[in-house]
């Protein structure tokens, strides 16, 4: 066996896998003091669009590490979509849209520039070693670490020793297959095929899909702009079609040029990339096998249809990073890996599950199912209350309500306002620095939201944040009505947060730093010891 120097022998945290959900990973662990070695097969970020729509949450996660600007930036926001059955429209749907929303609900961007945006954060923020043209070959499980082996782009192999793996390398995974695991569920038969096309165009950015439409008979065809004048095409192939046949420029061309003159794109265009895809509902039982864990593809497939497959392993990385950084830190007992697991996995299914209705319908695996699709269809051309049938549900923040790390309510007062387990909702507030929105005070630590006009914390809150000042610190962020903010305090100048958090005069929040409700108090004075407790219990007792 060879070795060389350039490789570390040993790291706090190896990635297999430099994607978009292993790069954001490294750098949410970067900026929590973690050094990375990120490992990917591939010489640079990927080809073509593959995953493309991002959702709010997952534009949170990558604002936590400074990637959501660039995204921003270049990206294409959208807030609905068109839905027609052969030539007529049947459906015209809006995503909840709020003007002071920090971002929107869905933002295309093709993934090589997630990956771009992403891997420049990891940079940033140092202690992040990215190896590209390098794959993982072998995995050896220890009791307190794992020894990996690697080979370089020269054929070259190394091993490396880490205190933790995380598989972020892909539905083929090879960390997955080492181990001796097998992903769980069903996939379905029908095919898609995926084109890539550049073209200018005028349309407005919204999602645009199409049920057996005159150019493409008996298909169902989905659009969506992309940065860069790219049209993001996909169409469904019939179950006789040869799936090497279907991509071919041959007869993928003639298709798309169909399409286009049907819906009168006219302008020049040429293909940038062209692949095929079929829908699948897997997962992993579980994400957490000793010191090995996984995240993305590689833990669980779910099909394209309500874009929760990059989304969903974003939020992998989301729920992962602080509490492997308190680990590896040693500010907080294994256990909480645990939790990492039991959340994501819950999320899985759930995507699983929605993924599943909106595939039977977007490529029915047989008759009985396509004959229902008609049906639906349609009626739609005559009664409106059948159109929302045709809609994918689009990706939400999952619910962690059963989650180990939850205070359930001590108090049966509040109405309404986010219980344990939900998002923190957002806000729009007056900081300090000017008008920011609340999700940004999240992603480095826990947070307590405690709502008073009253400049002065009570003793009981202020003991609790004395008595926590390592890196698992929380942080007191007064939110009054009225005022001026400071360094500890912003102004809910507009009521959205007092109301939306159903709070009132002495009411406390704590917040995860992935930005979800952990406990709420009615009258936070009273309940110091509660407060302190819930973190001891996250972070020492989870059992």
């Amino acid at each position: 066996m060879n070795t060389e120097p350039f490789l570390p022998a040993h790291v706090p945290v190896l990635i297999a896998g430099g994607g978009p959900v292993g790069l954001t990973l490294a750098a949410l662990l970067a900026h929590r003091g973690v050094s990375c070695l990120v490992l990917e097969a591939d010489a640079s970020w990927c080809e073509g669009s593959r995953a493309i729509c991002l959702s709010r949450r997952s534009l949170e996660i990558l604002g936590w590490v400074g990637a959501d600007r660039p995204l921003c930036a270049k990206g294409l926001p959208w807030i609905g979509g068109r839905s027609y059955f052969r030539g007529t429209e049947v459906l015209h749907f809006e995503m909840p849209s709020d003007p002071a929303e920090r971002f929107a609900p869905m933002v295309n961007i093709q993934q090589y520039y997630i990956e771009q945006y992403a891997h420049a954060a990891a940079v940033r923020a140092g202690g992040v070693d990215v190896r590209w043209s390098t794959r993982v070959s072998a995995v050896r499980p220890q009791a307190d670490g794992v020894v990996v082996d690697c080979q370089t782009e020269n054929g070259r192999t190394h091993s490396v020793r880490a205190d933790w793996l995380v598989a972020c390398d892909g539905g083929r995974s090879t960390v997955r297959e080492q181990l001796g695991l097998q992903l769980e569920g069903m996939q379905y038969e029908g095919r898609y095929v995926i084109v890539d096309i550049e073209q200018d165009t005028r349309r407005r950015v919204e999602r645009l899909a199409w049920f057996d439409p005159p150019s493409n008979p008996g298909s169902t065809i989905l659009m969506h702009r992309q940065p860069d004048n790219i049209w993001r095409i996909d169409y469904q192939v019939a179950d006789h079609e040869d799936p090497a046949e279907a991509v071919k420029p041959e007869n993928v061309l003639p298709r798309v040029q169909a399409h286009l003159d049907m819906i009168g794109e006219t302008a020049p265009w040429k293909p940038l990339w062209i692949s095929i895809y079929n829908a699948k509902c897997l997962t992993l039982p579980r994400y957490r096998h000793g010191r090995v864990l996984f995240a993305g593809d590689a833990a669980h497939l779910v099909p394209i249809f309500g874009v929760r497959g990059l989304n969903s392993g974003l939020d992998d990385a989301g729920n992962l990073a602080w509490k492997l950084a308190l680990v590896q830190g040693n500010r907080a007992a294994d256990a909480l890996l645990d939790s990492y697991s039991s959340e994501r996995v819950l999320a899985a299914h759930e995507n699983i599950a929605f993924g599943a209705k909106s595939t039977e319908f977007m490529a029915p695996p047989h008759h009985g199912f396509a004959l229902l699709r008609q049906a639906a269809l349609r009626l739609a051309l005559v009664e409106p209350g059948v159109r929302s049938l045709i809609n994918p549900r689009q990706t939400s923040a999952v619910e962690y309500l059963d989650s180990p790390l939850n205070q359930p309510d001590p108090d049966t007062s509040f109405v309404g306002g986010p219980r344990a387990g939900m998002p923190a909702p957002e806000a729009r507030l007056r900081t300090w620095q000017g008008m920011s929105h609340l999700t940004e005070l999240f992603g480095n630590e826990f947070v307590a939201l405690y709502f008073s006009n009253d400049a002065q914390l009570p003793n009981a809150v202020q003991r609790v944040v004395d008595s926590r000042s390592d890196a698992a610190a929380l942080r007191v962020i007064r939110v009054s009505a009225e005022g001026s903010p400071d360094l500890h305090s912003v102004v809910d100048e507009l009521g959205q947060a007092w109301q939306r958090y159903g709070a009132m005069q002495g009411t406390l929040y704590l917040i995860r730093p992935d930005g979800y409700v952990m406990g709420r108090w009615r009258e936070a004075a009273s309940r110091s010891m509660d407060i302190d407790r819930v973190l001891e219990r996250a972070l020492k007792d989870l059992s």
